[in-house]
């Protein structure tokens, strides 16, 4: 990078004016933060993730106004055993009373009472819409634990759609609380070790928190367009932490190391922002071209996490190119103070890539055997991905911690056709026939034994559209419901609807709505593969002018994921790592997971991959022979490599201990990948097939046209 490229420029200027930049970067931190306490974030709509057959059911029954109210159900059981009639109807009495006064509700129903006489329900419909049911849902939940309290001797607990999304977003709330306390003092830790010295190891910590509030600011009016999928504020602290600690680490390893070297604290800056801060723009945007394949996925939820972390990333690379150079400036040799006596000794005893080079040594020696081993490693990982299942996350995936998912459990094991539900709905030129077809298909559905007619539920119509609401006595997760769902859809709605002249009819309902929602993820996976491979490669092929270069990266980002892949199959399928990770195994991948952590990998991979790469290609500029240049540039990354890389599986690690299943395979997930991407593929798959390739590594790059004019040194990638 020359002189007057726009990082050098950059830090320049921050850092021969200092207070200056520092003054804009908190300036606009409080600025970003106060954008998100005065506008409101926009959250996504159940409108925004209709998919599939399900979402034509959702929009004709929306045209028709056929809409159920949102409802609540409340659970009276006596711990397994028979409930006593007489004291379940006095609790009803006072049930009955309490939701009555509440103007939120709008009918009270008539008791329920189970077949198995170990269960009675209250069903209690509510004014307005969904949205309002979510508002005023916490009156009724605070009523019914009030009755509890009143008979300790009964278990009395509500649910439902509106209960059952509280409970979930507070254990959400919780998991991101216990993330943030984690995260923070294992990065700072972290970040101690690296450098031995408290400021320099607070700097890259403080950097990257302020970018996670600023970027959190930023999103804020932003959602008006993306709205927020409800996983924004995790996603963002998980990314935002990463990354933010990374571009400060490797900006600030090559500032002391130029100053080691006799620069003085600018030169340092400047030679640390042609380097290194040319590496963090190309990760920066390698991070950003990744994430915007999620805007293929068509999902309202992606999109969201889409934005917001591009735009933390952007802010992470600003603060990266601007007040660091002046923080770093202001406190000169300063940084390295005070420091730790013990790990300051470590860390110069070590000294730079000194554990890499061990590592190395016998790679560099042997490459083609280092290859082969690796390679063996990494596809012994990737074969389980071959098995790998996903499904939609369902009550199964649910953290029996939250209340209300163990009473939503209870209500289905007490009353199966209050369990998984189908709506078929048809729209024809003859609403009484459709009707009547409906009417048809119900018997027919009810003879099978695959479904079942709910209790007091009849056929809606309005005009020339009906709706019938069947149910599955089975969980939705099952096999036989997903054959329930088949059944209406390929079978029973054909037979019954088909022959309505001018009829448009579909199933949904929430459990076809899960299962639409997971097929759509799969069918939009391999277009967010292509989009995010085809993109990240150009990137490549330009920023070092090598088809070799960029074609490697691909085939190292693939064996990354695939690997990742294959661990989340081998722990999330089987049962061994229920007690380690304490956990139940649902039987397989969430189906939004896979696309995601792809996304998400490709970019964070390249976080570091384009730093080796750069220190690499200064050693082929330098002269150096290709081995020397992969040793020097292997060598000389390393040991912010391994930070940054402790940092990502330290952070993702934390997510792999929280409540929410998703969150765990996530946070394996990424673990996992970064852990095996920084160890097994970075040192000594990548410097092997550096090595092999010698100077057709860099064709067509002018490094290759001249290098090649020294046959000479060719003879040296044999040696050792």
């Amino acid at each position: 990078m020359s002189r007057g490229s726009v990082t050098v420029r950059a830090a320049r200027w921050s850092a021969t004016h200092p207070w200056r930049a520092i003054g804009l970067w908190l300036l606009l931190v409080v600025v970003a933060v106060g954008m998100s306490a005065v506008i409101p974030k926009q959250a996504t709509k159940d409108k925004d993730n209709w998919v599939g057959q399900s979402g034509v059911a959702s929009q004709l029954i929306e045209d028709a106004n056929l809409g159920e109210r949102p409802s609540e159900t409340i659970l009276i059981t006596n711990s397994g055993a028979v409930l006593d009639k007489a004291s379940a109807t006095s609790v009803i009495g006072q049930l009955r009373q309490k939701m009555t006064a509440i103007n939120a509700v709008g009918n009270v129903g008539q008791p329920v009472w189970a077949e198995n006489g170990k269960a009675a329900l209250l069903p209690i419909e509510l004014k307005g819409t969904a949205d309002d049911a979510a508002d005023n849902v916490g009156k009724l939940v605070a009523a019914t634990a009030e009755v509890q309290r009143a008979h300790p001797d009964l278990s009395i607990a509500e649910t439902g759609e509106a209960s059952l999304d509280k409970g979930i977003w507070k254990q959400v709330g919780a998991d991101l609380g216990h993330a943030e306390k984690l995260s923070l003092p294992i990065t700072f830790a972290l970040m101690l070790l690296a450098f031995g010295a408290l400021i320099a190891a607070g700097i890259p910590v403080l950097l990257a928190f302020s970018a996670v509030g600023a970027a959190l600011g930023f999103y804020a009016p932003l959602s008006y367009l993306f709205p927020d999928g409800g996983s924004v504020a995790n996603v963002v602290l998980l990314i935002g932490m990463a990354v933010g600690v990374d571009y400060s680490l490797f900006y600030l390893k090559r500032e002391r190391e130029e100053r080691r070297r006799g620069h003085s604290t600018i030169d340092a800056v400047e030679i640390a922002a042609a380097t290194s801060g040319h590496s963090v723009v190309v990760s920066g945007m390698a991070v950003i071209v990744s994430m915007a394949g999620l805007y293929v996925a068509q999902d309202a939820t992606f999109s969201s996490m889409a934005t917001a972390t591009i735009v933390v990333v952007a802010v992470a690379v600003l603060g990266s190119l601007t007040v660091l150079p002046a923080l770093l400036a202001k406190l000169g040799h300063r940084v390295d103070r005070p420091r730790v006596p013990l790990l300051w000794r470590l860390n110069r005893r070590i000294g730079p890539g000194g554990i890499s080079r061990r590592i190395l040594a016998p790679v560099l020696r042997f490459p083609r055997i280092a290859l082969v081993i690796a390679a063996i490693g990494v596809v012994a990982l990737a074969v389980p991905a071959l098995d790998m299942k996903t499904e939609p996350g369902g009550l199964n995936t649910l953290p029996q911690a939250i209340p209300e998912v163990r009473t939503m459990t209870a209500l289905q094991e007490n009353f199966p056709s209050r369990g998984t539900s189908y709506s078929v709905v048809v729209k024809a030129s003859d609403g009484q026939a459709a009707a009547a077809a409906l009417a048809k298909l119900r018997g027919d559905a009810v003879k099978t034994g695959e479904l079942v007619a709910m209790p007091g539920e009849e056929i809606r119509a309005s005009g020339n559209t009906a709706v019938l609401t069947m149910a599955s006595p089975h969980p939705d997760s099952s096999q036989e419901a997903k054959d329930a769902l088949l059944k209406l859809r390929n079978d029973l709605g054909p037979a019954a609807l088909g022959s309505l002249p001018g009829a448009t009819w579909a199933v949904g309902g929430e459990a076809a709505s899960s299962s639409d929602y997971g097929q759509h993820q799969r069918d939009q996976l391999p277009y967010v593969i292509a989009f995010v491979l085809g993109l990240t490669l150009l990137m490549m092929a330009f920023t070092f002018r090598s088809l070799a270069i960029a074609l490697v990266t691909t085939l190292l980002n693939l064996a990354s994921v695939a690997a990742c892949f294959g661990v989340l199959s081998l722990v999330f399928q089987h049962t061994w790592a229920e007690g380690l990770l304490n956990f139940t195994s649902p039987g397989f991948v969430v189906s939004w997971i896979p696309l995601f952590l792809f996304v998400i990998l490709v970019g964070l991979s390249m976080d570091y991959h384009v730093f080796v790469l750069g220190r690499i290609r200064e050693g082929v500029q330098d002269g150096l022979s290709p081995r020397d240049a992969v040793r020097k540039g292997i060598t000389e990354s390393a040991g912010v490599v391994t930070s940054a890389a402790a940092v990502m599986v330290s952070v993702f690690a934390v997510f792999a201990t929280l409540g929410m299943i998703e969150m765990k395979q996530m946070g394996v997930g990424l673990a996992v990948a970064v852990l095996i991407d920084a160890t097994l593929v970075r040192i000594v798959i990548l410097p092997s097939i550096m090595v092999l390739l010698g100077r057709k590594a860099w064709w067509p790059n002018k490094l290759y046209a001249a290098s090649a004019a020294e046959p000479a040194t060719d003879r040296e990638l044999v040696k050792v």
